[in-house]
């Protein structure tokens, strides 16, 4: 065993970037803004005692436009990361797809 804390932990991460155009770089960070609007205008309704269902109303909206954000992120993963991680041979991109996706399935 390893003397060096966590080390079993990091031994597949590696510092990777991701590869979005400018395009869909700008529509991410324009819908990711109007979920920090809906957040703030969720937050101004609960200090103004809002109607619970009005304020869950909200809430699952901005959920679904951030399930939506994830959505776009996945397909962006899927057509470019995953394809060039397979293509060079590194298999181990399957794993960690499967457990990025279960975690979006969770919500």
């Amino acid at each position: 065993m390893s003397n060096e804390p966590n080390s079993h932990e990091h031994k597949h991460e590696h510092h990777r970037t991701s590869h979005h155009s400018d395009k869909v770089k700008k529509n991410l960070i324009t819908r990711l803004n109007r979920i920090e609007g809906q957040i703030r205008g969720i937050k101004s309704l609960i200090e103004k005692d809002t109607y619970c269902d009005d304020v869950i109303t909200q809430i699952s909206a901005t959920q679904s436009a951030l399930n939506s954000v994830g959505k776009l992120l996945l397909e962006g993963h899927l057509r470019t990361c995953v394809v060039e991680r397979i293509q060079e041979g590194d298999e181990e991109i399957i794993d960690e797809l499967l457990i990025t996706v279960q975690r979006l399935m969770k919500k």
